[in-house]
């Protein structure tokens, strides 16, 4: 049995699956990853303790505001690749996804009532700095700057930064779920972010059947059973089927 098949396999005869994504999924839509080198990854232009940090924002909040309006303006022209519509088939028979992205491309092809926990947040809301105020965000009128009308605090993306704690609401969520699914697909990650990368390691200690999908080697592979390596826009559909 290759090794296409053998993933079939596991998500054919899975009954509680979880897809965990990370910015490789988002990648052939052509949003830049983040640990990529020269154009493909942000960090290697941007110093992420300036443009991703609460104590960023302090130092110069137009600034970091500014790089996230950037980054916003771009998403009304991506869409979700083939990789976004294989895992919004699986979310049609009650896959569950966990992300760390925080674009909303998942969602935009996600079936209604689907769950997507995000992670690490998202940039499509901005919330108060300083009390629990939140504002979605229209991408094709990006506002500037502004301060929240509750306590005049400035608004910041709705983002987990460096440094920051996740959402307990959405970690607790998304450890029930790794910790009771029978198997995970997981799909452009490097696995060296934590504690979100922990969330893989928990669900193979629970004995899941682990598929990855990655460009790369990486740490996730010793305990996968089936690794496949490519482009998620490429090899999920394979997966996945029609």
């Amino acid at each position: 049995m290759t090794p296409l098949q053998t993933a079939r396999d596991i998500l054919c005869n899975s009954r509680k699956l979880v897809v965990f994504t990370g910015a490789g999924v988002s990648a052939d839509s052509g949003i830049p990853t983040f640990r990529g080198s020269g154009e493909t990854g942000f960090w290697g232009k941007f110093d992420p303790m300036k443009l991703a940090s609460p104590e960023g924002f302090v130092e110069d909040p137009k600034l970091v505001y500014d790089w996230y309006n950037w980054r916003r303006s771009q998403l009304p022209q991506v869409r979700p690749n083939p990789a976004h519509e294989a895992i919004g088939r699986l979310q049609q028979e009650g896959a569950v996804v966990i992300t760390q992205n925080v674009d909303d491309l998942h969602e935009r092809v996600a079936p209604t009532g689907a769950t997507i926990l995000k992670l690490h947040g998202t940039i499509i809301e901005d919330k108060c700095f300083s009390c629990d105020h939140r504002e979605k965000v229209d991408t094709a009128n990006l506002p500037p700057l502004h301060r929240c009308p509750k306590c005049g605090a400035y608004m910041r993306p709705a983002i987990v930064w460096f440094g920051e704690a996740l959402d307990p609401d959405v970690w607790d969520a998304a450890e029930d779920y790794c910790t009771g699914c029978d198997a995970m697909l997981v799909v452009g990650t490097s696995a060296q972010v934590y504690p979100a990368a922990g969330l893989v390691f928990e669900a193979h200690r629970r004995r899941a059947n682990v598929v990855v999908v990655n460009l790369d080697e990486s740490p996730l592979d010793e305990m996968a059973n089936v690794v496949l390596y490519g482009r998620a826009a490429d090899l999920v559909p394979q997966i996945v089927g029609p």
